[in-house]
């Protein structure tokens, strides 16, 4: 039984970056599956709306992910030891770059982030992961000993034809790695805006194990890392291999997780009010800044910052324009708004109020940021609940 515990209103494709101004046009809802555990959004865009041509997220953007893919693929190398590899969501092949190209193949629907990814040398099939192509891998490649996924599983609305799939082209011994937002991270830290057309899902370790089982599969170990407002990393395998032990780490999480309450509907209640009283902190917090004729810019327009500046209705009264690096939003309004997002420049005015829309690289940016930071400049920030923080 599916149970809506959380609306966020109306919303837009959170990445639909356009010169024209489209209006939220569909009603974001969460729900809990009392059988699988399983949170949800309640609707399912096609993916060639979502994942096409313009697609505007670059995974090279982000120096903490290049350093956590580094850091993962000489782990691989180390333990693992594959010969062939997978990689389902490429994107400009910022994860696959760190292997020998011989030895990877990568898919990527988004037409224009796979050809980064080809001019950097890799074997990409701009496609979906599907049967059809499924079928090709397996007589081209047979089978492989390692599958990788970053933020890409959550995307897919039927996550049993991915698993099932995944499980026919993976060695009996092999390896499947994804990596995904925690739902107990952002349980713990508020952060309602991980949710967005694109994440259909947003996976417990007790969810996607009962999930996995379904198709011959199951997670021998769980990495917590700090990229994305908190991830797991997940280790899977097929439960025939009985040669890959489960790790105490998995144990830890389900014990975490089940002591949190994730398995029930009551813990999602409880996050809906925690919710509605951070919105109304917010707005609270966006119009005394405004009374008193305060400037507020964004800095980073993430699908996040979509989430809650639509659910919250700060739009273009509230803020100047949003900074952003990717050129395929600049000159763009944020989704749903007629914010504009304008290119990146160093922060220096300490009397403008700026408010973290890519919170998830909160360290990152006070790095960037530090003569900002270090002269008085002033962040807003919504987790894990509404705020300004100075130095």
């Amino acid at each position: 039984m599916k149970k809506t515990f959380l609306d966020l209103g109306n919303q837009p494709l959170a990445n639909n970056f356009s010169k024209k101004y489209f209006p939220p046009h569909f009603r974001l809802k969460l729900k809990f599956d009392t059988k699988s555990k399983l949170v949800m959004i309640n609707k399912h865009m096609k993916k060639e709306r979502m994942f096409n041509n313009s697609y505007p997220y670059r995974s090279s953007k982000s120096k903490l992910v290049e350093k956590l893919f580094k850091e993962l693929s000489q782990k691989i190398k180390k333990k693992l030891k594959p010969r062939n590899i997978l990689e389902i969501g490429c994107n400009d092949g910022t994860f696959a770059s760190n292997f020998n190209k011989k030895n990877i193949t990568c898919i990527e629907p988004c037409g224009e982030v796979a050809v980064e990814a080809k001019k950097k040398g890799l074997k990409v099939y701009i496609k979906y992961f599907d049967d059809s192509l499924v079928k090709k891998l397996i007589n081209d490649h047979k089978k492989f000993d390692m599958i990788f996924s970053a933020n890409t599983i959550t995307h897919i609305s039927n996550f049993n034809s991915v698993f099932h799939n995944v499980s026919r082209i993976l060695s009996d011994n092999g390896t499947f790695i994804i990596e995904e937002p925690s739902l107990l991270e952002t349980i713990k830290k508020n952060s309602y805006d991980q949710f967005y057309n694109e994440h259909i899902y947003v996976f417990s370790t007790i969810a996607l194990q009962n999930i996995l089982k379904k198709n011959n599969l199951e997670i021998y170990d769980v990495e917590n890392i700090k990229v994305h407002g908190g991830s797991n990393r997940y280790y899977i395998k097929k439960i025939k291999n009985k040669k890959t032990k489960i790790s105490q780490r998995f144990n830890k999480n389900i014990i975490l997780e089940k002591k949190f309450g994730l398995h029930k509907f009551s813990c999602y209640k409880n996050f809906s009010k925690k919710v509605k009283k951070s919105k109304i902190k917010l707005i609270e917090l966006f119009k005394k800044l405004k009374r008193n004729n305060n400037k507020i810019i964004g800095y980073g327009a993430s699908a996040k910052a979509v989430t809650i500046i639509n659910y919250c209705n700060l739009k273009e009264d509230y803020f100047d324009f949003f900074y952003d690096t990717t050129k395929q939003k600049i000159g763009k309004f944020l989704p749903g708004t007629r914010i504009k997002v304008i290119k990146y420049k160093k922060l220096k005015n300490n009397k403008i109020y700026v408010f973290l829309g890519a919170w998830n690289f909160y360290k990152e940016i006070l790095r960037k940021e530090n003569f900002f930071y270090v002269n008085s400049g002033k962040f807003i920030t919504h987790i894990p609940y509404p705020r300004i923080i100075t130095k």
